[in-house]
């Protein structure tokens, strides 16, 4: 697809992508290396991140408070954040999503008290505006958590409404002339599914997700304009665009609501801002989420690739390579459907699954492979902190947010404590100060990963276009086309043997980039292409 907004150059992303490992290697086309890492390191260490400034992005997940901690209390914060920029531009994303950073009553933030304000516990609004402004010094964007299904029940419009319903006559009916927040919510006298019973009173409200989340009245007009006026806020602060939480349950069981609510959502905040960025969760269905394209918003969470049940781990537990790109060509016409503007939003992992770490029963290969797979998908590509380790967590929501693993000491600089109630997560692989100098490390490969992605545009942007003469079982061969870029195309082997693919099946053959996980390296000659184990060949002419 082509890319919306204008081109300009990222010169302060650049510094940090450039790999530089130097071991010695006779790889050429067409023979083999001494060690694959060689083969990865030497091939790509002359790719550049692209010089396209636009929606389709390669970003960071970050739960604030198991990242980095900054000032020695074991929670991390903005700070903490702001002392990793470097680390997050050198492995190469250029935007960062922002779980909830607003002040809360719980671990995840997810209840909000203050739309408006930072969490005490992450820090201020200028340690908020210093994240920002270095960012922008490095190229990236930061988008946040827009949390709109429901509040928190110490958020000060609940408090106004239970204390008005609180003093209310038995025999009274509540009017929101007196009391505006009355409306803000959704109040009932009788007890119905969904509803929780407001303490002190009579009355019940409806908390769909838990007795501590109040569902907001999202018909409500003053509740749009508090809306608007909270998107505002953010974007005036330097946001490029916001995560929308749970939008399949702003209006439960009717998805014509939802949708139409999300439509006003998308136009109020383009109308701020032509180029704020919406990315929305709706956990569904890829039938029923690619609906909400029609809404106008820019990028709808594919979950269809997602999690242990989803197609990437699919095709590495079995089913046949050459569906990776099938699937990708009906949802490109699925998603069109509803939309000519959509942009994927692939993503492999994120704060409410087990991490992929688990799903192969700690298999490095197959762990590396699923990143890869993720971040070679059109569309803006996210990953969610600590997967480029290889951590592991599964279970309760607290175990998916474990500390990220800067080192296996607890005590070092920058390590978090568990979040409350998190069981013992035992890491497989090891810490970022142990993998970081491993050429056949998890981190690095994720790192030419996405190196990889950066430095094509089509691979990001493109339509995805089967070869099937050479795709089946464990080979998937695809081209990448974006109008005003490069075609390549990508070859991947799903197997944990060598595969040789013939090279007159190909639109082309020049190896551009690859992605090994073992000493076996992709060769080249004029009948073939071999494939090593789990193997990616990017070519182009």
């Amino acid at each position: 697809m082509i890319p919306k907004k204008t081109i300009h150059t990222l010169s302060a992303l650049l510094a940090g992508i450039l790999l530089t490992a130097c071991l010695d290697t006779d790889t050429a086309a067409g023979k083999s290396s001494a060690a694959s890492s060689v083969q990865m390191m030497e091939l790509n260490k002359d790719l550049v991140p692209a010089e396209v400034d636009d929606a389709y992005r390669t970003t960071y997940e970050i739960f604030v408070r198991s990242f980095c901690d900054s000032d020695g209390n074991g929670i991390g914060d903005l700070q903490g954040v702001i002392s990793k920029l470097d680390y997050i531009q050198e492995t190469g994303f250029n935007e960062i999503w922002l779980m909830p950073v607003c002040p809360s009553n719980t671990y995840h933030k997810y209840d909000v008290n203050d739309y408006k304000a930072i969490d005490p516990e992450y820090g201020t609004m200028e340690d908020f505006d210093q994240l920002i402004k270095e960012c922008d010094a490095r190229g990236i964007r930061v988008i946040t958590d827009l949390v709109l299904n429901h509040t928190s029940v110490s958020h000060e419009w609940f408090l106004k409404a239970k204390e008005y319903l609180e003093e209310l006559p038995a025999d009274w009916e509540p009017s929101a002339e007196y009391c505006p927040y009355y409306d803000y919510f959704i109040f009932s006298r009788e007890s119905q599914d969904g509803f929780a019973p407001l303490e002190g009173t009579n009355w019940y409200y409806e908390a769909r997700f838990w007795s501590g989340m109040p569902d907001l009245n999202l018909d409500n007009e003053n509740v749009r304009n508090e809306i608007k006026d909270i998107m505002k806020f953010w974007l005036d602060h330097g946001v490029y665009g916001f995560r929308l939480d749970a939008v399949t349950s702003y209006y439960t069981g009717n998805h014509e609501k939802n949708i139409d609510f999300l439509r006003w959502l998308v136009s109020e905040g383009k109308s701020l801002d032509p180029d704020c960025y919406f990315v929305a969760e709706g956990w569904d269905d890829r039938s029923v989420y690619a609906q909400y394209y029609a809404s106008g918003i820019d990028s709808m969470f594919d979950f269809s690739f997602s999690g242990n049940e989803g197609a990437i781990a699919k095709i590495l537990k079995g089913a046949d390579a050459k569906f990776y790109a099938e699937a990708q060509v009906r949802e490109q016409d699925l998603f069109s459907q509803y939309s000519d503007t959509w942009i994927n939003a692939p993503f492999y992992t994120n704060h409410d699954m087990a991490r992929s770490a688990g799903y192969y029963s700690n298999d490095e290969s197959k762990t590396k492979m699923a990143g890869a797979m993720n971040l070679l998908m059109s569309g803006n590509a996210f990953v969610y902190y600590g997967e480029e380790l290889g951590m592991k967590g599964s279970g309760k929501d607290e175990n998916k947010r474990a500390p990220m693993y800067w080192s296996s000491d607890s005590e070092e600089t920058g390590m978090c404590d568990a979040p409350p109630g998190m069981d013992e997560v035992r890491m497989v692989f090891p810490p970022y100060v142990e993998q970081k100098d491993d050429p056949l490390s998890v981190y690095n490969y994720f790192r030419q990963a996405v190196l990889i992605r950066n430095a094509f545009p089509a691979i990001a942007r493109g339509t995805v276009q089967p070869i099937e003469a050479v795709s089946g079982k464990h080979i998937c061969a695809y081209v990448k086309h974006a109008d005003g870029y490069q075609d390549v195309v990508i070859v991947i082997n799903t197997g944990d043997e060598e595969e040789a693919v013939d090279a007159g099946a190909l639109p082309c053959t020049n190896l551009a980039a690859v992605l090994n996980v073992s000493e076996e390296a992709v060769t080249v000659t004029d009948a073939e292409i071999r494939m090593p184990a789990y193997g990616i060949a990017v070519l182009t002419e």
